[in-house]
């Protein structure tokens, strides 16, 4: 049975977690991110959407495919 491949994703912090609760303070160190206009790439997961859902107003995010 062939594995699904999980797919990749861009976020960039575009917003200041200044004057926002420290969950999503901590959501953004989470997701490897601590200052503005920095991007990681994480796999796809239904935990990492959850996180990124929880910021969604303080990141950009693109898809960039399937991994190798």
């Amino acid at each position: 049975m062939p594995q699904a491949k999980a797919g990749r994703l861009r976020v960039t912090q575009t917003g200041s977690p200044i004057g926002r609760p420290a969950d999503q303070r901590q959501t953004l160190v989470g997701l490897g991110l601590n200052k503005r206009h920095r991007s990681r790439e994480l796999e796809d997961t239904p935990a990492v959407r959850g996180m990124i859902n929880k910021v969604k107003h303080l990141v950009a995010v693109e898809e960039l495919g399937g991994s190798k």
